[in-house]
């Protein structure tokens, strides 16, 4: 009988990614991740590959200006810290080019390569709709050696998102809102890729961010001309707490208080760090969240979620 095969040393650069390792039982074999990856809790000792010059603790559009003036630049919005990198000596490391927002960018990551020994294989996440995170479950357990674990849990995520599809079926075309699902709000951003499949698995209809495509600055008179029976607000990289920082700036706005949404008391707010904009394990989490917040009679709130809170 052949011995088992040995897990590789993992690097992660992005919170996905991190998560979507752990999920595949390999937390032990995880040994540097990015400055950015936060969950599971097991993880906060490990060392941090990369950084960053963006001020989190900056203001919503402070951080938006800065970002857009170094993607139209030449400096890079993260950086890899190579030396370390040489020590970890990892067999595996995962990233992403979906976003250069998101993590350190494709052809950092490739230059690193060549001067890295050993020869690391590159696993390379980048999906755009929710069949794609599917997929990444199943590839990336297939890269580290773990497939079966990987199947198990891609077949659970399925089997809950068929739950909450098969639900939001008995709704008639009446009962389902109009759902604007927001990542920003100064300046406002549409939420797009996977998550206005998220809107409608959840028995929503949405109206701004396209299916499999980036999201994009959403203008204010848009959004009022939209005037959405649902607003649901997941600032990427904010916690609750730290969107709710930013809530007066959208109430401040003309036309605020004649949306529909906010008549009706229907303007909700989750963790945009931590769900709908991670695209690994937890956005099953995400659309239990948002099916829950839209029809709360329909779609129970799974045990250890926390549901939107409702401003």
């Amino acid at each position: 009988m052949k011995p088992p095969q040995a897990a590789p040393r993992i690097v992660s650069l992005l919170p996905s990614a991190t998560e979507l390792v752990c999920a595949l039982g390999l937390e032990a074999a995880l040994v540097g991740i990015s400055h950015e990856c936060d969950y599971p809790p097991g993880i906060a000792g490990l060392p941090r590959v990369t950084r960053t010059s963006i001020a989190h603790d900056a203001p919503s559009r402070d951080i938006d200006r800065q970002v857009r003036e170094e993607l139209a630049g030449t400096q890079a919005l993260y950086s890899l810290d190579l030396d370390l990198l040489r020590e970890l000596a990892p067999d595996l490391i995962v990233t992403q080019s979906l976003c250069d927002v998101c993590a350190v960018g494709a052809d950092e990551v490739d230059a690193a390569l060549c001067r890295l020994p050993g020869a690391p294989r590159l696993f390379n996440l980048q999906p755009e709709r929710l069949g794609d995170i599917l997929g990444c479950v199943r590839e990336l357990g297939a890269a580290a050696g773990v497939s079966a674990a990987a199947e198990a849990l891609r077949a659970n995520m399925e089997a809950r998102i068929a739950a909450v599809r098969g639900r939001s079926a008995q709704l008639p075309d009446t009962a389902r809102p109009r759902v604007a699902l927001v990542e920003w709000l100064d300046p406002w951003f549409d939420a797009g890729h996977w998550n206005p499949e998220l809107v409608e698995l959840a028995g929503g209809l949405p109206v701004c961010g396209r299916k499999g495509e980036p999201s994009t600055t959403l203008p204010w008179s848009t959004l009022r001309e939209f005037d959405p029976d649902v607003l649901f607000i997941a600032c990427c990289g904010f916690d609750v707490s730290r969107t709710l920082v930013d809530l007066p700036i959208a109430r401040a706005l003309p036309g605020w208080a004649d949306l529909k949404c906010v008549r009706n008391g229907r303007v909700h707010v989750t963790d945009g760090n931590a769900y709908f904009n991670r695209p690994g394990p937890r956005i099953v989490d995400s659309l239990e969240i948002l099916a829950h917040a839209l029809h709360p009679a329909l779609h129970p709130l799974p045990q250890g979620l926390e549901a939107a809170i409702t401003v």
